[in-house]
């Protein structure tokens, strides 16, 4: 098992025994959890078929061409338009984003994608716009334009150095 595994399964096992010794709130928690669990399963295993499924359909030349190390700054913002674009949780788009990563795509292209996903997922602006202003929402937008391709950018020879 992976470090962050072990790392998560410690400390939900320590969270269960606190809520134990805490009137055996344990139980009431692992339901909530259950039932959190039974929700996301469906976009869980859509999710991972999507990332399986455009491992084998799509040729690994096509993605290295487009998004690959060679693709530079356009593979960045390939991967930065396709995160801003992309709807939905990080348990939907990580694991479409790791499958377009093991099949060539760039350090650089993949970073841009989570960073813009994060920063400028355009689904979200209507919400915003609705509950913070047009106005905050306008300068938060234009404030981080930026970020997303220079995230990209300068993870290109920081993920030649600890990438390998």
């Amino acid at each position: 098992m992976k470090l962050a595994t072990w790392v998560m399964a410690i400390l939900a096992l320590a969270l269960v025994i606190v809520a134990y010794f805490r009137g055996h709130a344990h139980v009431a928690g692992l339901k909530v959890g259950g039932r959190m669990f039974v929700q996301v399963l469906p976009m869980l295993i859509a999710s991972f078929a999507i990332a399986g499924i455009v491992q084998v359909l799509v040729p690994k030349e096509a993605v290295a061409r487009l998004l690959g190390p060679e693709s530079g700054f356009r593979g960045i913002m390939i991967g930065c338009v396709a995160g801003a674009l992309a709807p939905g949780a990080p348990y939907i788009n990580f694991p479409i984003v790791a499958a377009v990563y093991q099949a060539g795509a760039s350090v650089g292209t993949v970073v841009g994608f989570v960073t813009a996903w994060a920063l400028w997922q355009v689904a979200r602006i209507p919400v915003e716009v609705a509950i913070i202003g047009p106005k905050i929402t306008l300068v938060r937008v234009l404030a981080t334009l930026v970020f997303p391709p220079l995230a990209g950018w300068l993870s290109l020879p920081l993920g030649r150095l600890l990438i390998r």
